[in-house]
């Protein structure tokens, strides 16, 4: 008797979860990455640019950038 080897089962890939792109949320993951507070106008940057939710590793890896980036790119002008 010979045995017939079943196919793999195809696994989809699962989409991220998003995550609420809120102040509290913003300030946790840089507590976390960075080990200390963005200031205001780095989390409404942060706010403006990733709008009402995101998967996490977008909003990590915006909250990386927004410190290397030049203070004119973040704050609104008057």
């Amino acid at each position: 008797m010979t045995r017939v080897a079943k196919a793999p089962k195809v696994v989809k890939a699962r989409k991220a979860p998003n995550t609420p792109i809120s102040e509290t949320n913003i300030k946790k993951a840089a507590i976390r990455l960075l080990g200390q507070h963005l200031v205001s106008p780095e989390v409404q940057y942060i706010q403006r640019t990733l709008g009402a939710s995101a998967p996490q590793e977008t909003l990590d890896a915006n909250v990386l950038a927004v410190r290397k980036m030049p203070w004119a790119s973040i704050v609104l002008p008057d």
